[in-house]
Order: C-alpha cells, then sequence, then structure tokens
C-alpha cells in the first residue's frame, strides 16, 4: 500500500521532467538522473517484500548506486572534460519546451485516472508519473540536439519504464532489468569514448550534423 509520502515522492518524480525541460545546462540534466535514481530507490523498496533480500539488494545497487551515483558522476565529469555545459540551439525553446513538458505530465496522470476509472489494475499515481516521464523523455529526444542529451534521455525513459513496471505488475522481472541495466551501463560507457571522438570531428556536436554523413 503506497502512503501519502511516498505519492508526493512519485510526483517529485514526474516534476523532475520539468525542470530538465526549462534547463539548458547539461549538468543538470546529470544531476537529475541522480535523484531520480534515489526517488526510484525509496519507492522500489516500499513495494518490494523485505524478505526478497536478493531484489533488494539488486535494486539498491541499480537504482541507489549505479543510477543515483556512479552514472551521473561519470557523465558529469564527461561533460566537463569535454566542456560541453549547456545543450545550445535546442529545436524549441526553453520555456516552449516547459509549457510542453507540463502538457504531457497533465497527459500521463490523465490517463492514468482513465485506466483506473476503468478498473484496470494498476496504481494512478505510480503510472501517471511513469508515463508522464516517459512521454517526457521523449520530447527531450526530439527536441535537444547533443548527442550526450540524447543518452541522458535514453537513461530518463528506462526510468519511466522502470516505475511503469512497478505500477502495473508491482515488481519487474529480474532478467528483464538485468538487461536493462546492463545495456544502460554500456551506452553510459561507450558516451564517454563517443563524445570524446567526436568533439575533434564535429563543432558542437548537434546530431543534425550526422546528416550530412548519409549516403
Amino acid at each position: 500500500m503506497i502512503t501519502g509520502s511516498e505519492n508526493l515522492l512519485i510526483i517529485l518524480f514526474a516534476v523532475t521532467m520539468l525542470w530538465v525541460a526549462a534547463s539548458s545546462r547539461l549538468e543538470l540534466y546529470a544531476r537529475m538522473l541522480g535523484f531520480q535514481g534515489v526517488l526510484l530507490f525509496i519507492v522500489a523498496i516500499a513495494n518490494i517484500s523485505w524478505d526478497e533480500k536478493f531484489t533488494l539488494v539488486f535494486i539498491a545497487v541499480e537504482t541507489l548506486i549505479l543510477k543515483g551515483t556512479v552514472i551521473p558522476i561519470y557523465l558529469i565529469k564527461v561533460i566537463r572534460d569535454n566542456e560541453i555545459r549547456r545543450e545550445t540551439e535546442p529545436y524549441l525553446p526553453n520555456l516552449f519546451s516547459l509549457v510542453a513538458a507540463v502538457g504531457l505530465t497533465v497527459v500521463g496522470f490523465v490517463l492514468a485516472f482513465v485506466s483506473q476509472a476503468r478498473n484496470h489494475p494498476v496504481h494512478p499515481c505510480l503510472f501517471g508519473a511513469a508515463v508522464s516521464v516517459i512521454l517526457n523523455a521523449l520530447f527531450i529526444l526530439l527536441t535537444r540536439k547533443k548527442f550526450i542529451t540524447h543518452i541522458i534521455a535514453f537513461i530518463f525513459l528506462e526510468n519511466g519504464i522502470f516505475l511503469l513496471s512497478l505500477a502495473v505488475a508491482g515488481e519487474m522481472p529480474f532478467i528483464v532489468n538485468l538487461g536493462v541495466v546492463l545495456d544502460i551501463f554500456m551506452w553510459v560507457l561507450l558516451t564517454g569514448v563517443f563524445v570524446r571522438t567526436m568533439k575533434k570531428a564535429i563543432p558542437g556536436q548537434h546530431v543534425d550534423k550526422l546528416r550530412g554523413l548519409r549516403g
């Protein structure tokens, strides 16, 4: 049973995407990833039986250590080392992005309460936050240009999927979770190598620069 304080944390999880949409600072994006990791840890352990010790340890490693600490610190290091502190020239100004993010967040929670009204076995707050984060992560992918921003958006997307699994099934199957974590870890490691390489080849590191590579 999710308490009122847990509902507030879940809503805060969704609100982090509004900060991302309103900002162009890449370090803030990485810090929001870390914050989401901590929130996911709290919400996950509240929904998992304490008898499932292996699952609890795995969740702690995935959310608190990897998503909450290791990945954000590594991304911040990559950002600072390559001097790409801001997302410049996004397809939409930050104000319009914020308005769109608010709209997508509202859509997520409306869908959640519609699902509950139709007697689907989902928790409305968990489901609404998960869908809103997924929608906002896709929005970031479509409206930002830098490679590293796209990597961060993919991790936001996975965070939303993780929360969605809790909303729908109460847990994420271990083998699926393990595969997702390994994918994320490899993505982040490759990001550091990729960004350093592309820094010399493509000024600004914008994804639209890759259009000229098409045959």
